[in-house]
């Protein structure tokens, strides 16, 4: 296998991990709130999730310690190494669904719930899941 494939590998495994992760948080908590799972809402939910990240760690807006949080997110997301193994069913995905939720509370503490409405990139719905995720509710 050429040396650069592995690196490449990780991070796309990472990806796919941190999007069961998420997968499966939203399912949790929409038999919670007795919510029917839309699994293409889902499916979108993750990729818009990045991108809202990404989004907020480039705005220069927002201030210097939140974009760093950010970007520490991300690369824990690509990173192999994990609180909770990946290969621990359901625990060792949920934990980066923590964190992801951990890290957007932070953002929403600091730079305002506005700021994940004017950088995110779903829809309306997606947004309402992504905030129920977090534990932020609808306003």
């Amino acid at each position: 296998m050429p040396h650069w494939l592995q690196p490449v590998l990780g991070v796309a495994g990472a990806l796919a991990l941190a999007w069961a992760a998420l997968v499966v948080a939203l399912a949790a908590q929409a038999r919670r709130a007795g919510r029917r799972t839309d699994w293409r809402q889902v499916a979108r939910l993750v990729p818009d999730v990045v991108r809202l990240v990404r989004r907020l760690a480039t705005d220069p807006a927002l201030p210097r310690p939140v974009r760093w949080w950010l970007w520490a997110l991300l690369a824990y997301l690509v990173s192999p190494i994990d609180l909770v193994p990946d290969v621990i069913p359901v625990v060792g995905y949920a934990d980066d669904a923590i964190v992801v939720a951990v890290a957007l509370r932070f953002v929403v503490r600091h730079a305002g719930r506005g700021a994940l409405e004017r950088h995110w990139p779903g829809t309306p719905e997606g947004l309402d899941a992504l905030l129920g995720l977090v534990g932020l509710g609808r306003a």
